[in-house]
């Protein structure tokens, strides 16, 4: 891989720098070809520039921007008056072509305003979409889009979607000929209301699209489609039903093996596969969620996330750069039209 540059929003989440920076310098470590550009106010980026390594200091450049974009802002507000933002800057740095990507923590609403308003959109292409990865059976993964950039959405956007999570699942998923479904309410054909079943039909006249109909909520993690598509409000809601549910089991895990000392003796003999259990259903390790459909590679990190799980958003922002996925997206939409017609 060549040099590749990625601008990072330091001041975004609920932690801000003091996950942020850490993550950062851990990915100039394990990838010598990172570079990074950190958007934030230059005496707090300044103080800990000066600690590091000549070398990982030769790989940094430091963006002073003196406001923040709060987690609770509204975003036409930050879009209107957040131009000094870390959150504004990095998204400019991507438009100039300054960077070849971007990462940040902050403010969804606000996020999907400015990148819209920056980057615009791909031709063909009308709404963008937040999309992430999700663990299946048999150590398997599906991604799930949208999660929430549109909460309502037509048939046509829909379609999109669907287009663009193929192309993502098959470049950075690295999955042949994804299947791709529609989230339902039933996996019957007569299921559903007249958008989903609109869109079900135009996906069916897509030979190119590997349609294999509708899934319900609970085959998400069955590992029967590689891709599925739903509007912004039903995915918000599975995506954090299933973060929900994830930390119920862990926790419940946890509290178990403590009850009593019997449990405990059983928790250690156990411990191999309940460390395979953890690992596999960790949240921090789908951390990182795409914005496709945009002219640029934006990926929002969880506001809530460690550093440890920031540090696998960036990882997705540098897979996304070296596969080219907006260009990809570009191709696959404008073959997909003439398909259609």
């Amino acid at each position: 891989m060549s040099r590749l540059t990625l601008a990072l929003d330091i001041m975004g989440g609920d932690f801000g720098p003091h996950i942020i920076l850490p993550a950062a310098l851990n990915s100039l470590i394990e990838n010598p070809n990172l570079y990074l550009v950190l958007c934030g106010p230059i005496d707090l980026l300044s103080k800990w520039y000066d600690k590091q390594d000549p070398f990982i200091q030769a790989r940094l450049q430091l963006s002073d921007c003196q406001q923040t974009v709060s987690m609770d802002e509204a975003p036409i507000a930050a879009l209107r008056n957040k131009k000094d933002s870390s959150m504004r800057r990095m998204l400019d740095l991507v438009e100039r072509g300054e960077a070849d990507g971007c990462v940040s923590a902050g403010n969804t609403g606000a996020l999907l305003a400015m990148a819209y308003h920056v980057l615009k959109m791909l031709p063909g292409v009308h709404r963008p979409a937040l999309i992430s990865l999700m663990p299946t059976v048999d150590n398997g993964k599906a991604y799930l889009l949208d999660l929430g950039a549109n909460v309502d959405c037509d048939s046509e956007v829909l379609f999109q979607y669907a287009v663009m999570g193929s192309v993502l699942a098959e470049l950075v998923g690295e999955i042949e000929r994804p299947k791709v479904a529609l989230l339902n309410v039933g996996s019957e054909q007569n299921k559903g209301n007249d958008r989903v079943k609109n869109t079900a039909r135009m996906l069916g006249d897509t030979p190119s699209i590997h349609y294999i109909g509708y899934v319900e909520g609970n085959d998400i993690f069955s590992q029967k489609a590689d891709v599925i598509v739903t509007d912004g409000f039903a995915g918000n809601i599975a995506l954090k039903s299933c973060e929900g549910l994830t930390k119920l089991v862990l926790n419940e895990v946890k509290k178990a093996s403590n009850l009593n000392w019997l449990n405990k003796i059983l928790a250690k003999i156990a411990l191999p596969l309940l460390r395979n259990i953890y690992l596999r259903m960790n949240p921090d390790q789908y951390n990182g969620a795409s914005l496709i459909g945009l002219r640029g590679i934006v990926v929002k990190s969880h506001g809530n996330a460690s550093s440890e799980a920031f540090l696998y958003a960036i990882r997705e922002a540098v897979k996304e750069v070296s596969m080219q996925v907006p260009s990809k997206i570009k191709d696959k939409i404008e073959a997909v039209l003439m398909e259609r017609h």
